[in-house]
């Protein structure tokens, strides 16, 4: 036998994806947490990078708030299978994506909305 038999075990994948990610979501708790940040972290700094590139300033609260949505779609998807999101989570991304909103609804001057 060969050492690296004994080195990783593949899971059983045979029952759906959804299993898949349940068990890893068990193993390892901040999974979707960091999953989720890393979403909104590359929707907010990409769209910032983007919309400088093309006008020279960016709307921070915009793209805070659009990083936010597309966050809370995926939580509420996540929500579907029992297991893979915790109503803790679920709550912060919720109340972060009404700041979000608030903050993009507060920061804009007279005449633009």
């Amino acid at each position: 036998m060969i050492f690296l038999d004994y080195l990783y075990e593949v899971g059983n994948w045979s029952s759906g994806m959804d299993e898949a990610l349940t068990d890893t979501v068990s193993t390892n708790p901040t999974f979707i947490i960091m999953f989720l940040i890393f979403v909104f972290s590359v929707v907010f700094i990409s769209g910032i990078t983007s919309q400088k590139r093309r006008t020279g300033t960016a709307d921070f609260p915009m793209w805070a708030t659009i990083s936010s949505m597309s966050v809370m779609m995926i939580s509420l998807s996540l929500t579907l299978v029992e297991g893979l999101i915790q109503i803790e989570t679920l709550s912060i991304i919720a109340v972060i994506t009404i700041f979000s909103g608030f903050w993009l609804f507060m920061d804009k001057k007279r005449g633009e909305m």
